[in-house]
């Protein structure tokens, strides 16, 4: 009988488990969600939020035990409350999918609350004991069902995610499709291919495009070829100095660019590199070389020495050991090293806007923060140039995934 006791107070229906952990995730959302009344000054429907938010915390904090009948018949009135407060709101807010995202922490959950609670193995739960075998079956049910419940949980999370992070580019999008420069109206309300043509039959955005590849390009080649070298040899040998020079990297990392924007501009003005694709592919470099210098040396830490070794033994000197067994190896980590380079150069702005002054010489985020004045904005064309300009990169990725996968894995495993 104290076995029975044991697996009565034990067992909880997986609908009352799920239940205490959602409904303190839609306290604290809902909770956030009442800064949008305060910022709409809409007290009437703040206060039904903060009502629904305590109602909501009594519900969690109320949710039926074993053989508490009472518990759940007041828990399914509390659901049933909370269900009316958000579909209340909804009806007196403008009916738009934001709106109806934001009542749904409320009416869903007042849903779920209202559909488990009122479910036959809560029900059976909470009126009567159960046999043994009943409890078995239920504790059997549990562990399916808890399954079935992460899943959900987890899928709603990453839904979340995924809108946030692409409902900016769904709106630029939209603005570069739409007529005019207006960014306000309605998803797909209209369409217009005006912005792309004037952008792509410009002369500007070619001439940037082609300064921005130049850059970037010779950005990543200079880059790599300083910063392989100096990786391998701070991974594999041991000289003075060695220790303060990759502090020194890490130091250098910490202090914003903005800090070396006047001694860079008087060193580029001495040596006559203003205006020129040289000046910044150095600027540039400079500045990545840290991050990438230590990227590489991760990587060639976990390259075992056992193979050096071997190869020195077949006959080849240090800089075929290098070139044909470490590099070969290595060369996840260069891609990555590589694409970060790029990207760098690619989408940095104060440098390329303070060292040059031509329209000739501009980058592209130079190029597109032109169009964006004090005395007129060309939102359309700027959106349809950033869809442009992010293709590129939008390519290099899913090119170098692979690569980018297993360098950024394997530069964080040393063995």
């Amino acid at each position: 009988m104290s076995n029975e006791r044991i697996m009565r107070a034990w067992y909880t229906p997986a609908e009352i488990l799920t239940l205490r952990k959602w409904l303190v995730a839609s306290v604290i959302v809902n909770i956030l969600l009442l800064t949008i009344d305060v910022l709409r000054g809409d007290d009437k429907n703040l206060a039904l939020g903060i009502f629904a938010c305590i109602i909501l915390a009594i519900l969690r904090n109320y949710l039926p035990e074993l053989g508490h009948r009472t518990k759940r018949d007041v828990s399914l009135l509390l659901s049933a409350l909370v269900v009316g407060l958000g579909i209340f709101r909804l009806i007196s807010l403008e009916i738009n999918m934001f709106n109806i995202w934001t009542q749904a922490w409320l009416i869903v959950p007042g849903f779920a609350s209202l559909w488990w609670l009122s479910s036959k193995p809560v029900t059976v739960w909470t009126s009567r004991e159960l046999s043994t075998s009943a409890i078995e079956f239920g504790l059997m049910r549990n562990y399916n069902l808890s399954k079935t419940h992460q899943k959900i949980a987890s899928h709603i999370i990453l839904i979340h995610f995924v809108i946030i992070t692409i409902l900016p580019l769904v709106w630029i999008f939209d603005i570069a499709i739409s007529p005019g420069n207006a960014l306000g109206g309605d998803i797909g309300d209209s369409f217009s291919s005006e912005h792309f043509k004037k952008i792509l039959g410009g002369e500007s955005f070619w001439i940037w495009m082609g300064n921005s590849l130049i850059v970037s390009i010779g950005t990543c080649l200079l880059g790599l070829v300083i910063a392989i070298p100096a990786g391998y040899a701070f991974s594999r040998y041991k000289f003075t100095g060695r220790d303060v020079s990759m502090f020194a990297f890490l130091l250098v990392q910490m202090f914003p660019g903005i800090i070396i924007l006047v001694p860079y501009f008087l060193v580029m003005k001495t040596l006559g590199l203003l205006n020129s694709h040289l000046g910044l592919i150095l600027a540039y470099c400079v500045t990545a070389l840290p991050l990438c210098v230590w990227m590489l040396k991760g990587f060639f830490d976990t390259v075992p020495r056992e193979l050096e070794e071997a190869a020195v033994l077949d006959g080849c000197n240090q800089f075929q050991v290098f070139t044909k067994v470490v590099l070969p190896l290595s060369l996840p980590a260069v891609a990555v090293t590589a694409l970060f380079s790029f990207l760098a150069a690619w989408n940095e702005f104060l440098l390329a806007l303070t060292f040059n002054t031509s329209n000739d010489m501009y980058t592209l985020p130079v190029g597109l923060a032109s169009l964006i004045s004090s005395t007129g904005q060309a939102w359309g064309d700027f959106a349809a140039a950033s869809i442009l300009v992010s293709l590129p990169v939008a390519l290099l990725f899913l090119f170098f995934q692979r690569f980018l996968i297993e360098g950024l894995s394997a530069g964080g495993v040393k063995g």
